[in-house]
């Protein structure tokens, strides 16, 4: 019902509240029915005389309230009364194209979630095959990886032009164990640890759950600045240096080959170990060399799974300096953690046997680039920063806007981002976001969050903020 026009003079609620209640009671009173399409939130914005985030939100309150739904590339639909308020049998609603408490989860940097069935079969597949070995997966494994676990990451890593001995290789539960493990054994409590100033937030809570000083070195469009880092080599006598170098959580920067070769070679003459979390470096089809393959004699490379395949896939492959630095890496992730799930481990190993596990990340990639053209199409032209690949936005905040101000405004209408007092190491945060675009959000709210927010970045606050 696209010519729907609620009138909003005999209300005394705020007019978003008004909107809700209106299509509850047109919907009591038959004016609407299960199956009507509203009009577009622009539409009925200009028809009603009102602010484009007044129908922005009273669209959130009715959905909040079973009211309507969105389908995807389609619009928004009305579903029907919650159960209570039914008062005869209604045609049947229509499906929700999403999870209606997942629409505008822009908070986790997650990557796309398939949605392929010939991609999700596939998965089901590879996991059925596990399961005919189930008894013996229930059993403790060899530490740091079985042989065919090892094989496989071997085959993964050597995607990332990296072949390191088998010996130099390890299986953890994760990306965050990993990197508990290296920082413990490279620095003690009150050692400093170098790293960008703009970092992943993992690395902060593991630095202060050690007790280690993080210190942030400032950046430039390439990362860090190889001065600053030679400076603070000179002055602090660092434990090591924590980079994110491929696709940055959250700036999205990549640190060109060039600059990465400069890095290490301050590096290797301060003797200051490089901790490369590679947690993106699937991503790129052709990105640079990682850190591991410049100066693999001073690299703890970490390659999570979370970003490439699934974040449930709570596995990372870990290639250490040499043979000698492993001991005590080994020794400090059987102490913290036993083992990485056998039966994670053999999942992934028969997806990067079977080709599963490319299969994901040629959809990651792929959705990847379409979000990110949306995003492109929809925000304001220079309003963010972000990669064609990278699965979140970096929005610097435009004049009158702070952080918590916007960040508050939209968290009105369920959409949650992340202030950059999160990723800040030292100083005062920048007035900037993280907006992410993957998980189980389809492009529809993935869309329909991007409309909102770039209504929010191209008016005032006190304008946005007008709902009654």
């Amino acid at each position: 019902m696209s010519s729907w026009t609620p009138d909003l003079s005999a209300s005394d609620k705020p007019r978003y509240l008004a909107i809700a209640d209106i299509i509850a009671s047109d919907l009591k009173n038959g004016l609407l029915v299960p199956g009507d399409r509203l009009p577009p939130q622009r539409v009925l914005a200009r028809r009603v005389g009102v602010d484009f985030t007044t129908v922005a939100r009273g669209y959130a309150e009715a959905q909040k309230r079973g009211l309507i739904e969105s389908r995807v590339g389609q619009g928004t639909y009305v579903v029907g009364l919650p159960e209570p308020e039914r008062s005869a049998p209604q045609r049947p609603s229509v499906a929700s194209a999403f999870p209606r408490a997942q629409v505008v989860d822009l908070s986790m940097n997650l990557p796309p979630e398939p949605d392929d069935p010939a991609l999700i079969e596939r998965m089901r597949a590879g996991l059925e095959e596990v399961g005919r070995d189930l008894v013996s997966l229930l059993r403790y494994q060899g530490f740091g990886g079985a042989p065919a676990d090892k094989d496989a990451a071997s085959l993964w890593l050597g995607r990332r032009a990296l072949v390191p001995a088998q010996e130099r290789i390890f299986v953890s539960p994760g990306a965050h164990a990993a990197l508990l493990g290296i920082f413990g054994i490279l620095a003690k409590p009150g050692d400093v640890v170098l790293c960008e100033e703009i970092t992943y937030p993992g690395a902060r809570s593991i630095a202060a759950q050690l007790g280690l000083r993080l210190v942030g070195l400032p950046m430039d469009d390439d990362g860090i600045d190889p001065d600053a880092f030679a400076d603070a080599c000179a002055r602090l006598a660092p434990k090591g240096l924590y980079l994110n170098p491929t696709l940055q959580n959250p700036t999205t920067l990549t640190v060109p080959e060039s600059r990465r070769a400069e890095i290490a070679a301050i590096a290797r003459r301060c003797r200051v170990p490089i901790v490369e979390d590679d947690a993106y470096g699937f991503i790129p089809v052709h990105g640079p060399a990682p850190f591991a393959a410049i100066a693999p004699d001073i690299t703890w490379h970490v390659a999570g799974l979370a970003k490439c395949i699934g974040a449930g896939i709570r596995a990372a492959y870990v290639v250490a300096p040499d043979v000698r630095s492993g001991w005590p890496f080994a020794a400090a992730l059987r102490a913290s953690s036993v083992m990485a799930s056998p039966l994670t481990l053999a999942l992934v190993t028969r997806w990067i046997e079977d080709g599963t596990a490319d299969a994901l990340l040629r959809f990651i990639r792929t959705e990847a680039a379409a979000r990110q053209v949306l995003a492109a199409e929809i925000l304001p032209a220079a309003s963010f920063k972000a990669d064609p690949l990278s699965f979140n936005l970096w929005i610097p905040m435009p004049d009158g806007w702070t952080r918590s101000a916007f960040i508050g405004h939209l968290r009105m209408t369920g959409i949650g981002v992340v202030a950059s007092d999160a990723f800040t190491v030292n100083g005062n945060p920048p007035e900037a976001v993280r907006l992410c675009l993957g998980g189980p959000t389809p492009r529809a709210g993935i869309r329909h969050a991007l409309e909102y927010v770039a209504h929010a970045l191209t008016e005032s606050p006190t304008v946005a903020s007008i709902v009654l």
